[in-house]
C-alpha cells in the first residue's frame, strides 16, 4: 500500500488523499503540482525518478486508513541551495 504522505516535502503543503494534483516517484517522495513543476526535467529531486500522478485513494479507503502517519508531516527531503 502506497505511503499517503500528508504534506508537500518541498513547501509543506497539506496534501488530502483525495487529491488529484499530488506527484510521487517511486520512493514515493510526495509533492504538490506546484512544486513539482519547478524540478529541472520533471524529476524527482531526491532521486532523480520521474514523476508521477499519485493514484487518489478511494473515500471508502479513506475511512479505513491510518490517521497517523508520524513521518509524514515532519520530513522534508528537499534541501533549499
Amino acid at each position: 500500500m502506497l505511503d499517503y504522505r500528508r504534506s508537500c516535502e518541498c513547501c509543506g503543503r497539506e496534501l488530502a488523499a483525495g487529491d488529484h494534483r499530488v506527484y510521487i516517484c517511486s520512493f514515493e517522495c510526495t509533492w504538490c503540482a506546484a512544486c513539482a513543476a519547478t524540478f529541472p526535467g520533471g524529476g524527482c529531486p531526491n532521486c532523480g525518478g520521474s514523476l508521477q500522478l499519485r493514484p487518489a485513494r478511494a473515500f471508502s479507503r479513506r475511512m479505513h486508513a491510518p490517521t497517523v502517519q508520524p513521518h509524514s508531516d515532519t520530513r522534508r527531503l528537499v534541501h533549499s541551495a
